[in-house]
C-alpha cells in the first residue's frame, strides 16, 4: 500500500478543527465515474468546499491511498451521526462507468472496470486492517458501507459501495470485505526463516560483516555475472552494512521496492507478495514529499543478492536493457559506470563512492576470476563464535544428526572445511573432535 499524505488544509471541515475517538471505519464510492483522487482533493480543497470532507481518496488507477484528513479529525462524510465516531473513506470509480439514474450505471469496459475496482478494493483492505490495528477495532464489528450505517440511522441514504462492486459483476460485498480486512491483520503462517538473516549484522563489526557476505556475492557472480565486488559495495552503500531499517526487518539490502518503475524481469527470487512498509522521501512535482511505500521482504539475504541481480540483467529502458553490457565485464570501474549510466542512481558521485568502497576493503578479493576465489580455505585457522546454541553436527551438513550439545560463545580451532548442506561459508571441523560447525555463524579471527 502506497500512502500519501494530501491534507486538505482549505477545507472548512479541517479548519474547523473538531477532533473524534475513532469507533468505528465506514466505506464508501465516490458515486461518479472519475478514477483520479488527485480531481477530488484538487476540487475539495478550497476554502468555499463546504459540502463534504473524507479522511482519504484511493485512486483507481494505481491503488495510492491519499489521506485528506487526520485520521481522528472529525469528517464530513456520512451524513449522519457516523460523523463523530467513524473514519471515512472513499473509493474512486472507473472512467468507463455511466451514471443513468440513482445508483443505477451502464459498463463500457467491463474488464477495465473490474481491474479498477478490485485494485481499489485490495487497498482498502490494506488501510483498513492497518487503522483496525492503530485503533484497536474489531474488524468483523466496527467496519461498515455507507449504505450499511444508513440502515444503522448514522448516515444519510445512499447506497455504496455495494452498487459499484455489484454493478460491474464482482462478488464482492462487506462481508467479504470484513473477512479480508481480518486475514490481512492475522497475516500468513510464514514458515521459520531459512538462509542468512540480515538481524545477524547487527552488533558485528564491518569488517565482519564484509567477511560473513563475501562468499554470498562470489557466489552470485558465478551465476549472474555480474562483478561480486560491484555488488558487494552497493550493498555496503545502500544497507550501511546490512543495518538500516529496511534490511533489519525485510532482508532488503538494496532497497527494491514493491514496484520498480513498472519495469519486471525474469529470475526474481521475490515472491511477489511479501512486503514492508515504510516512509520514504521521494521527489514528486517539483519538491520532496514523505510517502509510505510497499517494499519488497525477502526470506533471506541471499535472496535479496539474487534479486538485485536478477533486476541489473533484466530492467528495461523501452525495448533496450537498462545495463546491457554489464553481465561479463570484469573491470569494476567500467561496470559501476554501466550501472549509473542506466539511470541506477542520480548522485553524480556515485561512480566515486562504490569505487572508493571497492578499492578500501579490497572488495576485489571476492571477484569469482580472482586467484583466490575457489581456493579452498587454508586451515586450521580460529573463529569466534557468539551464539549460545550453535549446534555441533556428526559431519559437514544439516543432514547429518547433532551431537546434542552447542558450542557456547567462544574461540574455536577449525582443522578442516567442507562444504555441505545448510551452510553458505560451509562446515568447520572442530579441533576437539566433537563435530561439525556452520561457519555461518562464525566469524574467522
Amino acid at each position: 500500500m502506497k500512502l500519501v499524505q494530501s491534507i486538505l488544509t482549505k477545507n472548512p471541515c479541517y479548519k474547523a478543527g473538531k477532533k473524534i475517538a475513532v469507533k468505528g471505519l465506514m466505506l464508501h464510492s465516490v458515486g461518479c465515474s472519475q478514477p483520479k483522487a488527485s480531481v477530488f482533493i484538487n476540487s475539495w480543497n478550497r476554502a468555499s468546499y463546504s459540502r463534504a470532507c473524507v479522511h482519504a481518496f484511493i485512486d483507481g488507477n494505481d491503488g495510492t491511498v491519499y489521506q485528506t484528513l487526520p485520521w481522528n479529525h472529525r469528517g464530513w462524510h456520512a451524513g449522519g451521526s457516523a460523523n463523530n465516531t467513524h473514519i471515512g473513506v472513499e473509493m474512486c470509480e472507473p472512467a468507463c462507468i455511466h451514471y443513468t439514474s440513482g445508483s443505477g450505471f451502464t459498463v463500457s469496459n467491463k474488464a477495465e472496470a473490474q481491474a479498477c475496482v478490485k485494485r481499489t478494493y485490495e487497498a482498502a483492505v490494506e488501510l483498513f486492517a492497518m487503522l483496525c490495528k492503530q485503533y484497536g477495532l474489531n474488524p468483523m464489528t466496527n467496519i461498515i458501507s455507507h449504505k450499511e450505517g444508513h440502515a444503522k440511522g448514522i448516515a444519510s441514504n445512499h447506497g455504496d459501495p455495494e452498487h459499484l462492486w455489484k454493478g460491474v459483476g464482482l462478488n464482492y460485498t462487506m462481508n467479504t470485505f470484513r473477512q479480508a480486512v481480518k486475514a490481512k491483520m492475522a497475516g500468513a503462517v510464514t514458515p521459520a526463516p531459512s538462509g542468512l538473516q540480515a538481524t545477524a549484522f547487527k552488533d558485528m563489526s564491518e569488517a565482519d560483516i564484509i567477511a560473513k557476505v563475501g562468499p554470498l556475492f562470489t557466489a552470485d557472480q558465478k551465476s549472474s555475472g555480474i562483478l561480486a565486488s560491484v555488488s558487494l559495495a552497493q550493498f555496503i552503500l545502500e544497507s550501511g552494512y546490512g543495518k538500516s531499517e529496511l534490511a533489519q526487518n525485510a532482508n532488503n539490502c538494496f532497497g527494491m521496492k514493491k514496484s520498480l518503475s513498472g519495469n519486471t524481469w525474469s529470475g526474481s527470487t521475490w515472491d511477489g507478495s511479501s512486503v514492508y512498509t515504510k516512509k520514504t522521501q521521494e521527489y514528486e512535482n517539483g519538491q520532496y514529499v514523505t510517502i509510505t511505500a510497499d517494499f519488497r521482504k525477502y526470506p533471506s539475504v541471499e535472496k535479496s543478492i539474487a534479486d538485485h541481480s536478477a533486476y541489473l540483467l533484466g530492467a528495461k529502458n523501452g525495448s533496450k536493457l537498462r545495463y546491457d553490457c554489464l553481465k561479463g565485464c570484469t573491470d569494476y570501474k567500467k561496470a559501476v559506470q554501466l550501472i549509473k549510466d542506466g539511470g541506477y542512481a542520480t548522485s553524480p558521485t556515485y561512480v566515486e563512492s562504490i569505487c572508493n568502497i571497492i578499492e578500501r576493503w579490497k572488495l576485489t578479493q571476492y571477484d569469482a576470476s580472482a586467484a583466490a576465489a575457489d581456493k579452498p580455505a587454508a586451515t586450521p585457522f580460529l573463529v569466534r563464535v557468539s551464539i549460545s546454541n550453535l549446534n555441533i553436527r556428526k559431519g559437514a551438513g544439516t543432514n547429518y544428526a547433532t551431537i546434542g550439545k552447542y558450542t557456547g560463545k567462544g574461540v574455536f580451532t577449525i582443522m578442516e572445511v567442507k562444504a555441505g548442506k545448510g551452510s553458505t561459508a560451509g562446515w568447520g571441523r572442530l579441533k576437539s573432535g566433537a563435530g561439525w560447525i556452520s561457519l555461518d555463524y562464525a566469524t574467522r579471527i
